[in-house]
This record gives structure tokens, sequence and C-alpha cells, in this order.
């Protein structure tokens, strides 16, 4: 299967931007470079992996929505400044309307 190529001045235009004869030709061997290595990885078999959003499985990122759910319901409130019934109370913020 023939290399891909992207023409540089193509993608420049559509970007707006004004590029030398030098940076094209830079660029223009960097890009089929890359798009070199993008055809060699899609030469490879993958049917046997799993596919993943991380590279790494990532663990305990979520937590329970209960705030300090391992201590006891006196540990919890023993900073609160007013506190009733096992709740901390709050002043109001909102005026009648």
């Amino acid at each position: 299967m023939p290399q891909p190529h992207i023409d540089v001045r193509y993608v420049a235009n559509l970007a707006r931007l004004e590029l030398s004869e030098a940076e094209i030709a830079t660029f223009q061997v960097q890009l089929d470079a890359i798009l070199g290595h993008v055809e060699t990885l899609n030469q490879l078999d993958v049917s046997g992996i799993e596919a993943s959003a991380h590279a790494v499985q990532v663990f305990g990122r979520m937590r329970s929505d209960e705030p300090h759910a391992s201590l006891p319901q006196s540990a919890v409130l023993q900073n609160a400044p007013d506190q009733s019934q096992g709740q901390i109370r709050v002043p109001k913020v909102v005026a009648d309307a």
C-alpha cells in the first residue's frame, strides 16, 4: 500500500498560515515521516488486544458521595461551628421572594 501524502501548502492554507519555502520543505519531510509511522502502526495485528481508554488501568478515581464515610458521625461534626440534630447548620443565603 502506498504511503499517504498530505500537502503542507494545502494544510497551511486551511489554517491561514504563511509559511516560507524552507518551512514548507521542512514540514513536508516531517509530516511524511509521521504518516509513515502511522502507516506502520496500521499494519500491526491488534486483533487479540482489548480496546481501552488508558494505557494502564486507573484505580480509585471515584469516591463515595458521603463525607467521611469511614468516620463516625461524631467525628464528622466535631469541627462544625453550628450543628443541630446530627447535621451541620449554615446561615440562610437566599432572601425570601
